[in-house]
C-alpha cells in the first residue's frame, strides 16, 4: 500500500495509464488481425484502402510506447512487400 500523498497520487495514475495502454495494444493487434484476414481474402482494393488506416494505427501505438518503433516500421514493411 501507498503510504504518502504522492504515491497514492501514482497508483491512480498508473492505473488510468494501464487502461489507456491496453486500449491501444488491442487497437494495434485488430489492425495486425484485420490486414492478416484482407491478405488472406486476397482482396487488392480493400488492401489499399485499410493500407494508409493500418499504418497510422502502428505509428501511433509506437509513438505512445506501447510497442516499440522498429517493431511497428518492421511489420509495415512486411505487410507493403506482400501488397506489391
Amino acid at each position: 500500500m501507498p503510504n504518502t500523498k504522492s504515491a497514492i497520487r501514482r497508483v491512480r495514475r498508473v492505473k488510468k495509464q494501464t487502461q489507456i495502454n491496453r486500449i491501444r495494444k488491442s487497437k494495434y493487434k485488430n489492425a495486425v488481425k484485420q490486414m492478416e484476414l484482407l491478405l488472406k481474402s486476397k482482396d487488392k482494393e480493400k488492401i489499399k484502402k485499410y493500407f494508409p488506416k493500418f499504418q497510422s494505427i502502428l505509428m501511433q501505438v509506437a509513438k505512445s510506447g506501447v510497442v516499440n518503433k522498429k517493431t511497428a516500421g518492421r511489420k509495415i514493411s512486411k505487410i507493403s512487400k506482400k501488397i506489391k
